[in-house]
């Protein structure tokens, strides 16, 4: 099987990087908040968008009118 030498060096790298934080996701977050914070780099935040209620009826699906399921008794 063909290997790409891109995926390869980065799964490297990926690996590398979180064995300096022994695998622990919260310590690997908390560094890359360091960095972004100490690069002085302008990041975006966009607002929260405030939920649409949408109805979607399906034709064929339980809904409040449906007849409920009964099971036969054996």
């Amino acid at each position: 099987m063909w290997k790409d030498p891109i995926v390869t060096e980065t799964r490297s790298l990926r690996e590398q990087y979180a064995n300096q934080f022994g695998h622990n996701a919260d310590a690997i977050f908390q560094n890359i908040l360091l960095r972004q914070a100490a690069s002085g780099k302008k990041l975006v935040s966009f607002e929260h968008r405030k939920p649409v209620q949408v109805e979607v009826k399906l034709k064929g699906y339980i809904n409040e009118e449906s007849p409920k399921y009964e099971p036969k008794q054996a």
